[in-house]
């Protein structure tokens, strides 16, 4: 049906265990013709059929999007989104107090390469991989098909496929102004998927952000990395006494105090331009409460060494500054560094600071980023709550 891909002898475990990688040293022969973004079936040493992808010429060589012979087609693309935007409304992320989710999360929805963020009836798509570039016809008449009040459809890949073709950053169907209103758990947010990071929005944090409103109130709290706002938001909406956010990003800091103007927070709220590490070194003892949400430290594992004796350092000035008996939560969205080794640095950094944590909770992505049971490197973002005595 499509051009082949044939691997080297032993080398379709993985793919038998549905694993959706496959890297370019397992592949024995291609077809002369491929380019990258084609669809290709993939075969064994034997010629024995295994599954179909996009391939790109890259360390991983192959994303597949089906382990069944079948054709990769709008009534695909029609049903595999209606099944993953089926699943968030199961969850309860289209409703009126929210209308802020992920509909699509690669792997996590056996779609390789494509992340689909939903803001107010607008889908923000981003392709991971040439393939799913090349299948945004099919994406943006799904997700018509799929939403019936749907407003708009952007693409912004431009920043994330490494490709010599030019990714054109535009609205695939509709148009709508930006910044652009949307409401996560009865908080308004002003996303700007044309300037911001990402598609505008780090809607991973939802459940965790929710999750700080019930340890707020009547607390001091400092929201460090703090991006737009969303955990100092979600700590004001839930009664706290005082919040600081703090961004290295004077852009940041703007799109912070534009959210607290538009949820009428400002009275409790500061913000302030610095550097979390030097900040964290002068604030003796006066927070409650310390969010660190750090970008990620290291994005390949010849830097997973140098990330986690970041993540060392920012944990143990927080541990160090915080009030007895005070909270922080702490996060680290490097993949690169699981939550195993996530958690033994942070208790390394108790241990300098010589101060007793106890683990209260231990977070996640939330459901709208489901993970992939034979991709365990779905799973990227990990974090814990710690009462400092």
């Amino acid at each position: 049906m499509y051009k082949e891909v044939i691997l080297k002898k032993n080398k379709e475990e993985s793919i038998l265990r549905r694993h959706p990688w496959i890297f370019s040293g397992a592949i024995d022969l291609i077809d002369e013709e491929i380019v990258d973004g084609d669809i290709v079936s993939v075969y064994d040493s034997r010629k024995r059929f295994l599954a179909i992808g996009h391939f790109q010429n890259a360390t991983i060589a192959v994303r597949i999007v089906s382990f069944e012979e079948r054709e990769i087609n709008q009534k695909f693309f029609t049903q595999k989104l209606g099944d993953a935007i089926q699943l968030r409304r199961n969850l309860g992320l289209f409703s009126p107090d929210n209308s802020i989710c992920r509909l699509v999360h690669g792997e996590g929805d056996g779609l390789p390469g494509l992340i689909i963020d939903f803001y107010e009836n607008v889908a923000v798509v981003q392709c991971h991989s040439i393939g799913m570039y090349h299948s945004l016809s099919f994406i943006n008449k799904a997700l018509q098909k799929n939403i019936a009040d749907l407003k708009a459809v952007y693409s912004k890949s431009s920043d994330t496929i490494h490709t010599k073709e030019i990714a054109q950053d535009s609205f695939l169907f509709g148009n709508t102004n930006v910044p652009h209103i949307a409401t996560e758990r009865g908080i308004r947010f002003s996303i700007d998927w044309i300037t911001g990071q990402k598609t505008g929005f780090f809607v991973d944090q939802r459940e965790n952000r929710t999750l700080l409103g019930n340890y707020a109130k009547g607390k001091k709290i400092l929201n460090t990395f703090c991006y737009s706002g969303g955990f100092s938001l979600s700590a004001l909406h839930s009664g706290a006494k005082e919040v600081h956010s703090l961004d290295s990003s004077k852009k940041a800091i703007d799109l912070t105090d534009a959210n607290i103007s538009l949820n009428k927070f400002r009275g409790k709220h500061k913000s302030i331009v610095a550097d979390a590490m030097d900040y964290l070194k002068n604030i003796d003892n006066s927070y409650d409460i310390i969010v660190l949400d750090p970008p990620a430290f290291a994005k390949h594992r010849d830097k997973r060494h140098q990330a986690i004796q970041g993540y060392k350092r920012l944990n143990e000035m927080a541990i160090k500054a915080i009030k007895p008996g005070g909270i922080i939560f702490t996060f680290s969205c490097s993949q690169v560094v699981d939550k195993y080794l996530f958690t033994n640095t942070v208790i390394a950094a108790a241990i300098n600071s010589r101060r007793n944590i106890r683990i209260l909770e231990q977070l996640h992505q939330p459901a709208d980023h489901p993970i992939n049971a034979f991709h365990p490197e779905g799973e990227y973002l990990k974090g814990l709550v710690i009462q400092v005595d």
